[in-house]
């Protein structure tokens, strides 16, 4: 789940981490009692979860109250990078010395995260990674060990800090890793982390995803990812709601699979012979009928979907039970949508019978029911 940037500045803040002082505004009328602590000049920065937004027009400067208000005039309502700007976080625009770039993020290869930091911050991070990769530190860090002072303050010298200032700095690095820890994260971005003339260090943006698989244990950004305006559309939170692994894509071809390796299998072999899925749906191991009839409605609500492409390995999940699910959703809806299966496992030879003696087309081999699901798609019956 990604945070915007005044969620993941709020956290910052719960941990002693500097940011700007600044409000967030959600219309186009600035009350000035809002702003009246705030010192001009403003950063006035759109709140959409996408990176490059100085460089698409997203984050605009004002030096006048009448100028901030024709800036949220230009972005309240403003699609950028194809995200609709909501809310806008106005906030007091920061003198700074230097840019740093600071991230901590997982390395699932080596099983451990991984510290990345650097000199040359801002908006060109991503191009100073290939032009001056010497200047990109990158350091492995033990989950059982954390990230100790010691080690944030060596990261600090190789950045060219040393006394209060390095100090200074492993602290906030030590600060952020906690965070880390505590909320779960699988990225984390400060860029840039500034230096300022005063010898303070200010985070000006900051990035935070975290693990969906841990949503459970943060109960107020769970329920934060059912609004909409994230990254789920409606069907998408209607469906995660149900407990469903659902995710909308532009095809034609509905795909039910029960395993994400299966599901993302069944994606790839539907593209390589032509055709355009319209969903990725996991149903997980061992789904009752319930849930799996659940699954087809879900997919079938879909416009697009001209064929629904059930693809069943059994091992908890029993094809009996599927094929059940599957005739139960037909008669109880009165589908018209043709319904292609691939039946394989834990009574298969049940479950074949149960779709034969319906007249659904099943198969035991994967691509000969791809292949039949894009014949039917294309209108051969």
């Amino acid at each position: 789940m990604k945070l915007f940037e005044y969620e993941a500045k709020c956290i910052l803040t719960n941990y002693g981490i500097l940011v700007p002082k600044g409000v967030l505004v959600n219309d186009h009328i600035l009350q000035n009692e809002s702003v009246k602590e705030l010192e001009l000049p403003f950063a006035v920065k759109s709140q959409i979860l996408v990176s490059g937004r100085q460089k698409a027009g997203g984050i605009l400067f004002s030096t006048s109250i009448e100028q901030t208000k024709e800036c949220l005039k230009t972005l309240l309502g403003a699609k950028i990078k194809n995200e609709i700007v909501g809310r806008v976080l106005i906030e007091e625009k920061i003198n700074f010395i230097k840019e740093l770039y600071f991230g901590i993020t997982i390395d699932r290869n080596q099983q451990s995260y991984v510290v990345i930091a650097s000199e040359m911050g801002g908006i060109d991070i991503e191009q100073t990674s290939i032009d001056f990769p010497q200047k990109i530190i990158k350091l492995p860090v033990n989950p059982n060990k954390g990230l100790s002072f010691s080690v944030a303050k060596k990261i600090g010298a190789k950045l060219g800090y040393t006394g209060i200032s390095l100090k200074s700095l492993a602290n906030v690095f030590v600060n952020l890793f906690q965070i880390v820890e505590d909320y779960d994260i699988e990225l984390i971005e400060l860029n840039p982390l500034v230096e300022t003339a005063h010898g303070n260090f200010v985070a000006l943006d900051s990035r935070i995803i975290i693990d969906d698989n841990a949503l459970f244990r943060h109960s107020e950004y769970r329920k934060k990812s059912f609004e909409l305006g994230r990254e789920l559309g409606s069907i998408e939170i209607e469906a995660k709601k149900a407990g469903l692994v659902y995710l909308k894509l532009d095809g034609e071809i509905g795909i039910i699979g029960n395993g994400a390796g299966l599901v993302l299998a069944t994606l790839d072999i539907v593209t390589y012979y032509g055709g355009k899925p319209a969903n990725f749906l996991d149903l997980g191991g061992g789904a009752s009928v319930e849930q799996i009839i659940l699954a087809m409605k879900f997919v079938l609500k879909d416009v697009q979907v001209k064929v629904l492409f059930v693809n069943i390995l059994g091992g908890l999940t029993r094809c009996d039970d599927v094929a059940h699910a599957i005739i139960s959703t037909i008669t109880e809806t009165k589908v018209t949508t043709p319904v292609i299966v691939r039946l394989l496992g834990t009574n298969e030879e049940q479950g074949r019978k149960i779709l034969i003696e319906n007249a659904v087309d099943v198969f035991d081999n994967m691509e000969e029911a791809t292949i039949r699901a894009l014949e039917v798609s294309k209108g051969c019956r």
